[in-house]
């Protein structure tokens, strides 16, 4: 099979496409024939060397893919040589075939074509697990995403604005912020030019959001505490402004706050599993139904993955970027 391989750690430019060994499903795994595969910034750590993939996972990128069916391993149900499907992975997505526990294996919705399903597996378990399943909110609160525009804030703006909440969206340019109130934020904020701490107390009339997923980590981590309603819950998935902040905890003790700190990629398979059984539950309908859709900035082949990386790292894209095979 062809798959990406680094040659050590550093800049796109270590990436490059060659043939390795074809891959065996194991029990209750499942074989994919990839059509697509999508990126996301962990890959780009990855490859930098900061984050390896967890225990017995590929070494090979990719946290995310879509295809057909090629092969079942033992006690796999549910599945036949064929089907069109998306999966969550652990890596090894950047390549013609994966291997795949059966149960982060999800149909492709309807109404989504085949490549562009690639699009779909992270960022869905991403938002739903976090912003839902463990943030619980509710059609009556509020929410804000910081990255609006990049591919977890595309889907979970449009994913909370159809399940009611009033959402906020942090952008860095005018363009982004206008493509965030395009899919749902009702409050887009261009971060270069405001505050979004004010606009968040000035549209609450000063109560603040009730929930908050959080790509920066440290940079963000007082200012979102000041921005939390009482009894406001603050989600933290990434460390794009550093991994050490100061915490005012008075703060957080008088608004009855929370702060979580979560990784999709390290749960177990049993996690992944019920993540994404929940997904297809109560995510893939507003899919089907076009109400949320994956948005797709661009698409490489796989040969360019260095360009596709580059790409990412300008943070120019609004979206998913996708490597096709």
């Amino acid at each position: 099979m062809r798959a990406v391989i680094a040659q050590g750690t550093g800049g796109p430019e270590i990436l490059s496409v060659a043939e390795v060994p074809d891959l065996e499903p194991g029990p209750g795994e499942v074989l994919i024939a990839v059509a697509a595969a999508g990126l996301n910034r962990a890959d780009l750590l990855q490859r930098q060397g900061f984050y390896p993939p967890p225990p017995g996972a590929s070494e090979i990128l990719g946290m995310e893919c879509s295809g057909t069916v090629a092969a079942l391993g033992e006690e796999v149900a549910g599945w036949q040589v064929g089907d069109e499907v998306c999966a969550l992975l652990a890596g090894g997505g950047y390549a013609s075939q994966v291997v795949v526990p059966a149960g982060q294996v999800m149909a492709v919705p309807a109404g989504v074509d085949l490549a562009t399903a690639a699009a779909l597996p992270e960022v869905a378990a991403t938002v739903w697990s976090n912003v839902f399943m463990v943030a619980g909110l509710q059609p009556t609160e509020s929410f804000l995403v910081h990255g609006g525009a990049g591919g977890i804030g595309t889907f979970a703006i449009q994913l909370t604005a159809q399940l009611g909440s009033q959402v906020f969206a942090t952008a860095g340019t005018a363009e982004k912020a206008e493509a965030c109130r395009a899919l749902g934020a009702g409050v887009p904020i261009n971060y270069r030019d405001e505050d979004f701490v004010a606009v968040v107390k000035e549209a609450t009339d000063g109560a603040g959001v009730d929930v908050i997923l959080d790509n920066m980590g440290a940079k963000y981590l007082g200012r979102n505490v000041d921005a939390l309603a009482t009894e406001g819950r603050l989600v933290i998935i990434g460390m794009q402004g550093g991994s050490k902040g100061e915490l005012d905890i008075n703060a957080l003790l008088r608004k009855r706050g929370a702060v979580i700190a979560t990784s999709l990629r390290f749960r177990s398979t049993e996690e992944k599993s019920a993540i994404c059984a929940s997904v297809v539950e109560h995510v893939w309908p507003l899919v089907a139904e076009g109400l949320v859709q994956p948005i797709v900035h661009g698409t490489f082949p796989l040969e360019d993955v260095a360009a596709a990386h580059a790409l990412m790292e300008t943070g120019e894209h609004t979206g998913k970027i996708l490597l096709t095979i």
